[in-house]
């Protein structure tokens, strides 16, 4: 029985999946994942600062909007709800195979990631941890 899933959601488009992580259908198997987990459990229900159940989807923002973090965001918001909580996380380091992809070989600037925070505050979601 589960209780709470907490997926990661690392790209808003099948190319990226397709490109960093061999999986070319990525986006695709995503959405549909993250629809029957909601559908599961629903939105993320808390006692105080306790999750209880629901969804908490964690979306790592990547340099040059390579996560297509616009594409996430919206269908969490459009397709899931504004009740969808999200930790949009900033730690993405570049490491091991990264360097064999010129575009990945760079933290995600400041501008950057304020950009995704105030995309998610734009569509209502619900953001968990540092904002």
């Amino acid at each position: 029985v589960v209780d709470i899933y907490m997926p990661d959601v690392k790209y808003g488009d099948n190319a990226a999946g397709a490109r960093y992580s061999s999986i070319p259908d990525y986006w695709d198997r995503a959405r549909g994942a993250l629809l029957e987990m909601h559908r599961q459990v629903g939105d993320l229900v808390t006692e105080g600062e306790l999750a209880v159940r629901g969804v908490l989807v964690r979306h790592l923002v990547l340099p040059r909007d390579l996560a297509a973090s616009d594409a996430v965001l919206s269908f969490l918001a459009e397709e899931l709800g504004e009740e969808t909580f999200v930790n949009i996380m900033a730690q993405y380091y570049p490491a091991h195979q990264a360097f064999a992809y010129p575009e990945l070989s760079r933290r995600p600037t400041s501008e950057e990631l304020c950009r995704v925070h105030a995309r998610a505050r734009e569509l209502g979601l619900r953001r968990a941890g540092p904002h």
